[in-house]
C-alpha cells in the first residue's frame, strides 16, 4: 500500500526540480503526517539525501513528524491570551485528555493540542480554535464543555 501511494506522488513530481515541498505536502495528505520510511523511500528513488526532506520538514510548521489527532485544538499563547489566562486553560485541557508531558496527541488519537504564538484575535482573548472554529473569551469551564461536545461526536 505504501508503494502505491508513493508511486502516485512520485509520478506527479518525478521530472520537476525543486519539488521537495510539494512531495512533502502530498505525503502528509496521503499518510496524515511525514513518515520516516516514506521519506527514505523518496530519497532513494529521487537520489536526494533524506536529510534534505527532514530539513524542510522541521523548518516549516505545516509539517508533522507524528500522527495528529482527529480533532485539533489550537491554543493562542500570545501576550493578550497569556495575560487573560490561556496557560491554566491549556493545562486543564491537557489534564482532561491525560496528555503526558511533551506529547501533543492523546493516546486514543482523538485529540491534538497545540500552542501558537498568536492567532490575531486579541480582543476576544483568551482564544482557542477547535477544528477550525474560533472560541473567544475561553474559560476552563467552556473548555471542558467544548471537549465533551467534540468527544460526543457533535463537533464544535
Amino acid at each position: 500500500m505504501i508503494d502505491k501511494q508513493c508511486e502516485q506522488i512520485l509520478d506527479k513530481y518525478h521530472n520537476e526540480k525543486g519539488s521537495v515541498i510539494s512531495i512533502l505536502q502530498d505525503m502528509q495528505e496521503s499518510f496524515g503526517y511525514i513518515r520516516e520510511d516514506v521519506i527514505n523511500w523518496f530519497a532513494e528513488r529521487l537520489n536526494i539525501p533524506s536529510s534534505n526532506f527532514f530539513g524542510v520538514t522541521t523548518f516549516y510548521a505545516q509539517f508533522y513528524l507524528k500522527p495528529r489527532g482527529k480533532n485539533i485544538i489550537t491554543a493562542c499563547c500570545g501576550t493578550a491570551c497569556h495575560v487573560k489566562g490561556s496557560g491554566p486553560i491549556i493545562s486543564k485541557i491537557r489534564k482532561e485528555l491525560k496528555l503526558p508531558a511533551g506529547e501533543t496527541t492523546s493516546s486514543d488519537g482523538k485529540f491534538t493540542v497545540e500552542s501558537v504564538a498568536c492567532v490575531g484575535a486579541c480582543s476576544i482573548a483568551p482564544v482557542f480554535i477547535a477544528n477550525k472554529k474560533v472560541f473567544g473569551k475561553m474559560t476552563s469551564e467552556k473548555a471542558a464543555e467544548m471537549l465533551k461536545e467534540i468527544d460526543k461526536g457533535k463537533g464544535v
